[in-house]
Order: C-alpha cells, then structure tokens, then sequence
C-alpha cells in the first residue's frame, strides 16, 4: 500500500499525529508485530522506508518518536539521515544511542545502582554472517550502563521513558559474529505500563512492566534495563 494511504488510514484509525503522537504511540495498540518491517525500498533490505500497519519494538518506538514523519523517521534510523543499509542505525549499543544523543540520553544511574556490560560489536562479522555482505568496519567497544533487576525498585518518574532491556547473548555470537547486549525495547510510561510491540502478543499492547520483568527475571540471561530519557 502506497506510504501516504497508510499514514492517511493510520491519521483516521487512530488519530495521531503530534501531541508526542497522541500520548506515545497509543493510537497504535493492536496494530500488529512483524519483524523487521521497515527497509530501505530497495536491495538488501526492499521493506518501505516507513509504513504504520505493522511494527516490531524497535520501528514501533522509532515511528512514535519521529512522529510518523518520514524525514524525522529517517534521522532517527541512519546516521546524518542518509537511507543505506549500512547507514542504519542497526544495533542500539553503539549506533543508536550514540547517534541519537541528541534526542535520547541514557538517564539509568537516576533510577538505582548501574553496573556496565562491556559489550563488542562486530559489524563487519555480523553483516557477513546474517546478511553475506562484504563491508568494512570495525569492531567498537562499549560500555553499556544499566539497572540489574535485583536493583530496580519503584520507578518514579513523570515523564515518559524508552526502556531498554538488556540480555548476555554471548552464547549467540558464533551464530551472528558478534556481542548483543540490547534485546528489546518499548515506551515506560509514568503510571508504570510498558508499551510496546510485543513478539509474543503479535501487537502493539500495553503490559504492567514489572509483572512483564519479573517474567524476563525467569531467564538467569536477562540482565537488566537501561531506561533512556527522550530529551526532544
């Protein structure tokens, strides 16, 4: 479906459209999950640049945060907003959060005692072993500060927060050829509901987030959260 029909239907459906997309992305619940749904429009990645009927957390809080607009959307997922598959912002460790400081800030320490996960992205192994493709980065080293979950408590806050969810995935790195710390993300808001698009769920769905954490708290491999403060 042609990119303006769907943000016209979206508009009509749900009404968004500024007011920090009618409160966060509300006007998105039940629109169903599906991996991977945004691209480039062309090879190696032809998804649409930007579409509002499907989403997976990461697109989901992207399109919340740009406010549906294609140019904010595209400056959000690339760095300097140059559409290229080697351009996205592919992992939230050492491309997003570093090149989106100007919109988001890693505000954890606020909220308890963080602790760091040394984490190693290697692009150039991963393109080559997901995606085939020869490129030439290199590996970056990060230092990622989070909440354990032994430390989160009550989080009191008045203003709405990306959450990250942070995971040891060393076990997948000969499948990916590289480090991944950062799994999942969505939106806290201030009355403690997580919003976000959920792989289980298959939609977009609001949860109590610390029933939603002490369920990830089952796995000894997930680690913790960084909560993210949107700063514009």
């Amino acid at each position: 479906m042609n990119k303006y029909i769907l943000l016209l239907v979206s508009f009509l459906v749900g009404g968004c459209l500024d007011v920090r997309t009618a409160y966060l992305g509300e006007c998105f619940l039940g629109v169903p999950y599906q991996e991977s749904p945004l691209g480039e429009g062309v090879l190696p990645d032809d998804d649409p640049v930007i579409r509002f009927d499907a989403f997976d957390c990461v697109t989901f809080v992207e399109t919340v945060l740009a406010d549906c607009d294609e140019n904010k959307l595209n400056h959000i997922r690339y760095k300097d907003g140059k559409i290229d598959f080697l351009n996205r912002n592919h992992f939230i460790e050492s491309d997003w959060l570093i090149n989106n400081a100007d919109k988001v800030k890693n505000v954890s320490a606020k909220y308890g005692s963080v602790v760091q996960k040394n984490i190693v992205i290697d692009k150039k192994s991963w393109l080559k072993k997901v995606h085939n493709i020869d490129a030439n980065f290199v590996p970056i080293s990060v230092n990622l500060e989070y909440l354990p979950y032994s430390a989160v408590k009550k989080i009191k806050t008045t203003n709405e927060l990306i959450v990250l969810f942070v995971a040891d995935n060393s076990k997948m790195r000969d499948k990916i050829g590289t480090d991944l710390a950062v799994v999942h993300m969505g939106f806290l808001l201030p009355n403690g509901v997580l919003r976000h698009a959920s792989s289980d769920k298959k939609a977009v769905v609001d949860v109590d987030f610390y029933q939603y954490m002490q369920e990830r708290m089952k796995n000894n491999n997930n680690l913790g959260i960084v909560l993210v403060e949107i700063l514009k």
